[in-house]
């Protein structure tokens, strides 16, 4: 079985690399929609900042349930981009250091104050997800790839995340897989490098040029996926 998810926390190439695999492996790469595309017809009129805990939560199960959708449509073998550990660690993560570069820790304070009793039963049904999440995790996937925090951050407004934001989900990350004993590989290096160390993982000899493989890539990301559209801002 090859049911392969290539890991990462936020901006650290996951849907490159996985586009990048599937055109050199021809195993089919799975994408769980964005919550920007679940958003607006989820909570219509809505930014991701003006939702509440309990639309996160919704927003996150959605995302979970597309990613499992999708997978399951492809059998013993896919690229995964991502987990649904990805689901469960945007919301957990939020909770401790905020989502956008000014929910600064004495703003988070005051919202958890101000929120107390909203924000005590995120946290409870946070913790009924991350178990959702590692037990599916845990028995659904063959083989994780991981891309470690290597390169800066970029702020292109199309990812509601902030430096502190990705560097803290890395961190619970990795702590979540050692809890349910995974032990990813790491790949490190730039997207020709971290392709040709998978790729010699697999033992599959690509099918292109590793060249077009990454243009593939790097095109179609470019010209589907960073043109999601995003909710009008207030």
């Amino acid at each position: 079985m090859n049911r392969i998810v290539i890991s990462g926390t936020y901006c650290t190439g996951k849907t490159t690399l996985s586009l990048a695999l599937e055109k050199a492996s021809g195993i089919s790469s799975t994408h769980a929609l964005t919550m920007r595309e679940i958003l607006p017809n989820l909570f219509p009129g809505k930014t991701l900042k003006d939702c509440s805990y309990t639309e996160l939560i919704c927003l996150g199960m959605k995302r979970f349930e597309d990613r499992i959708r999708k997978e399951s449509e492809l059998g013993n073998s896919f690229i995964s981009d991502g987990c649904p550990l990805q689901e469960w660690l945007y919301g957990s993560t939020r909770l401790v250091t905020g989502a956008y570069p000014d929910e600064y820790p004495y703003k988070m304070f005051f919202k958890k104050l101000f929120h107390y009793r909203s924000y005590k039963d995120f946290k409870k049904l946070l913790n009924g997800f991350e178990t959702m999440a590692k037990v599916y995790t845990q028995k659904n996937y063959d083989m994780f790839f991981h891309l470690p925090v290597e390169f800066p951050f970029v702020a292109d407004g199309h990812r509601p995340t902030s430096e502190i934001f990705r560097t803290t989900s890395e961190k619970r990350l990795l702590k979540a897989y050692k809890a349910i004993r995974i032990e990813p590989v790491f790949i490190t290096g730039n997207i020709e490098e971290r392709l040709n160390k998978i790729l010699n993982i697999l033992e599959i000899e690509p099918k292109y040029e590793i060249s077009e493989c990454i243009r593939f890539a790097e095109d179609y990301r470019t010209h589907i996926f960073d043109n999601i559209h995003l909710e009008l801002q207030r």
